[in-house]
């Protein structure tokens, strides 16, 4: 299993939500198997996500994705996200 980490700034944490919720079906279809929201103890928007694929090969195709970076835009992404990939030791 492949688990990656995308840390970024939003303008509104609740439009980001519904956004990110609204994405749920696509992402399965794009591989993600699991997923988790994280927030900044001190800022909403400051988000961290989680998502797992089955390959890493799965995974770099998600991040690449025209279709990710359109529906980041709509929610309100701020900046270029921080994205890292990891494996289970």
């Amino acid at each position: 299993m492949i688990r990656i980490f995308v840390r970024h700034e939003v303008s509104d944490f609740t439009t980001w939500r519904r956004l990110y919720d609204g994405f749920d079906a696509e992402r399965r279809k794009m591989g993600v198997r699991g997923d988790a929201v994280y927030l900044g103890a001190e800022n909403r928007n400051d988000v961290t996500v989680t998502h797992d694929f089955d390959t890493l090969q799965a995974a770099q195709a998600f991040t690449s994705s025209p279709r990710l970076r359109e529906v980041m835009t709509a929610a309100g992404v701020v900046g270029k996200p921080t994205i890292w990939f990891t494996s289970q030791a």
